[in-house]
């Protein structure tokens, strides 16, 4: 009982325990203030039958990428004209594009945590493919943080502005 009774007085005294508060502790370390959920990249690219109609794009050596992140890629598949200017349609890969014959291109990509491969694949005969389809190729690469992306309702990953609005980044880093 003289246990218990100890016990509950201590518990009284450190709950009912008032005073100044302390010192405040040590400034962390500096911060821009705003967090930056993921990374937006654009490049240019020529998928020339040298390269397999593919390119190959590491990401920069400053951004770590994890291999549970999630990786889109998206492709500038046309500007159309408005008001206040041209506006870009960007489109997810996989893309198809049918021809008259039947056959079909799709632009696709791959990924691993320290690189994105971007290809042309398709039942057609590559070397006949207009140009419009081989040079000049812009595509945005988005990486995010796997619990972001999964965790997310409000985040369409089949629409870039989406991704762009839902991670606060309108930074888009244009890479050679």
């Amino acid at each position: 009982m003289k246990k218990i009774s100890t016990i509950l007085l201590g518990i009284l005294f450190l709950i009912s325990c008032e005073g100044d508060r302390g010192p405040a502790g040590p400034p962390g370390p500096p911060g821009s203030g705003e967090a930056i959920i993921g990374n937006i990249y654009e490049i240019e690219a020529d998928l020339l039958p040298q390269n397999n109609y593919a390119t190959n794009y590491e990401f920069p050596l400053d951004v770590e990428v994890f291999e549970s992140d999630v990786v889109m890629v998206y492709l500038l598949e046309e500007q159309i004209s408005d008001s206040s200017g041209p506006v870009d349609v960007w489109t997810p890969l996989p893309q198809s594009f049918f021809f008259n014959d039947g056959s079909q291109v799709v632009y696709n990509f791959n990924h691993t945590f320290f690189d994105v491969k971007i290809f042309l694949n398709g039942n057609t005969n590559l070397d006949t493919l207009p140009d419009a389809f081989i040079f000049n190729q812009i595509f945005r690469i988005a990486i995010l943080p796997a619990d972001f992306a999964e965790n997310n309702p409000n985040v369409n990953l089949n629409n870039l502005e989406s991704v762009m609005q839902a991670t606060n980044n309108n930074e888009i880093e244009k890479l050679n």
